[in-house]
């Protein structure tokens, strides 16, 4: 069975599968055709956001595949920057009419902070209320999952005290290298399922001679190895390609990295992305 047909279940039910395809930095242009292609190959779970300016693209790809609206998986995120309920509300109906679909199957909050002050200032009352519009959102639906991105066990436990109801899925910096286990833990605890982006780590980790040296050790890539941990951490895994050989590659997964190498993995620590560096999420700003 490949990782493709394999899917999570969310605590409301609704199935998600495992192995998804991030669009961060794909051009809008270009959006299309490399969901299509995805879309082709297997994926039925893509992933996008207000911030990453190319839902209009996602969508006409969504649209155009000629796959039945119901086996696929849709999710986008709300802008980080709303933190109060009419701009939510609002925001959550531009992100729909911008993808063109009735329903999206999962929309987060894209940060607990605006990403100008990210891990700064307590933004606990605006989360609160871009929360409520989630809740209201999904009550009507128009979403079938709501959920966060970037939230450290802090941001849900805010979220929380304040909330009637507890996020399906925690978006976060996941790979081998940055892993935060005890949020991942947390989350766990709480019917949280943890998304796992950049899992290949923007790609700086291709160069580490440990990751390489375990990969050749499977007869993998380095990139395969990556995705394959985040997966038997029991995340949903969201590599970002435009490329259907690397769209093939990433989905060809269909080995089990032994618990000791696992371990290894984990207690990796390689957090170098080169020139991302600046973005807030690398630990710039």
């Amino acid at each position: 069975m490949s990782i493709l047909n394999e899917t999570y279940t969310l605590s409301n039910g609704v199935t998600i599968p495992k192995l998804g395809l991030g669009t961060w930095f794909i051009d809008n242009d270009k959006a299309a055709d490399a969901v299509r292609a995805a879309l082709e190959i297997g994926y039925r779970n893509i992933d996008t956001a207000q911030a990453y300016g190319n839902e209009r693209g996602v969508g006409e790809g969504v649209r155009t595949s000629g796959i039945g609206r119901e086996e696929l998986f849709v999710s986008t995120k709300l802008a980080a920057e709303i933190k109060d309920y009419d701009a939510a509300a609002a925001a959550i109906d531009g992100s729909l009419d911008a993808l063109g679909l009735e329903r999206i199957d999962l929309m987060l909050i894209h940060s607990p902070q605006p990403w100008k002050d990210f891990r700064g200032g307590d933004y606990t009352d605006g989360n609160r209320q871009a929360w409520r519009a989630l809740e209201d959102a999904h009550r009507a639906g128009k979403l079938r999952a709501i959920g966060v991105s970037n939230f450290l066990q802090e941001d849900l436990e805010k979220l929380l005290e304040g909330s009637a109801s507890v996020p399906h899925a925690n978006q976060v910096l996941v790979h081998a290298g940055n892993t935060p286990s005890e949020l991942m833990a947390f989350c766990d605890d709480r019917n949280i399922l943890v998304e796992a982006y950049s899992p290949i780590a923007h790609g700086e980790i291709l160069r580490n001679p440990d990751v390489q040296a375990m990969a050749g050790k499977y007869g993998v890539s380095v990139p395969q190895l990556c995705i394959r941990y985040t997966l038997q951490l029991g995340a949903v895994s969201l590599p970002k390609t435009e490329n259907p050989d690397h769209m093939r590659s990433n989905a060809d997964v269909d080995f089990v990295i032994a618990e000791s190498d696992m371990i290894a993995l984990r207690e990796l620590r390689a957090r170098d992305y080169g020139a991302s560096s600046v973005f807030p999420i690398y630990g710039g700003s």
